[in-house]
């Protein structure tokens, strides 16, 4: 049987948009085009104890300027051998590796230490049967706070997602840290993608 790790780096790695929502309702979603590309980063990739993904976004409309790069880190839980956590990672220079989403090749020479590990941005991640699999729920545990630095200000998101088969909604939120305000993201419910691309997984 495939260990729930490896079903769900299969169903997040890939290119996704969220074409229709953004025609059905342009006033709250814009176009996007996501990618998640699997790479082989840190040693427990390697052993199938984690597997990374790089995940960039663009505005359909400017697959030129992709923006928010950041590694999700699927983990096994050494307690629980069968839950999972997500584990974001930044990067020291994201410019260097802006555009990898649509060009791989960027990310041949990355290496752990041009990473940076975000304490607070993590999520639990639970899982049910679903009719063509599994469906997965990552919800960020109560205690967590995502924030970052990022050109001299500190920022903050809200993270959580689902995914199954078919269907992957994100809840992402970008949040003021002064004052707890959602100030982009799904502020309307989440954003829902369709997967266009599959990337084969690392061996």
């Amino acid at each position: 049987m495939t260990h729930p790790l490896l079903t769900l780096a299969h169903y997040l790695a890939g290119e996704f948009e969220n074409r229709q929502q953004a025609i059905a309702e342009p006033a709250w979603y814009v176009s996007l085009r996501l990618w998640h590309r699997p790479l082989t980063l840190f040693p427990e990739d390697r052993s199938g104890d984690s597997l990374t993904l790089f995940a960039e976004q663009a505005n359909i409309l400017q697959l030129d300027r992709p923006y928010r790069q950041r590694l999700l880190r699927l983990l096994r839980s050494p307690a629980q051998p069968d839950a999972l956590r997500v584990q974001y990672y930044g990067f020291q220079q994201p410019a260097v590796f802006k555009g990898a989403g649509q060009n791989s090749a960027l990310l041949d020479g990355l290496t752990p230490d041009q990473v940076e590990l975000l304490p607070g941005c993590v999520l639990d991640v639970t899982q049910r049967s679903h009719p063509e699999g599994l469906h997965f729920t990552a919800t960020a545990p109560p205690d967590a706070c995502c924030q970052f630095q990022y050109e001299g200000q500190t920022g903050q998101v809200a993270l959580g997602f689902e995914i199954s088969p078919a269907t992957y909604l994100t809840y992402d939120k970008g949040i003021d840290p002064a004052t707890g305000q959602a100030l982009w993201g799904a502020l309307m419910g989440p954003y829902r993608y369709t997967k266009t691309q599959t990337y084969a997984i690392a061996p």
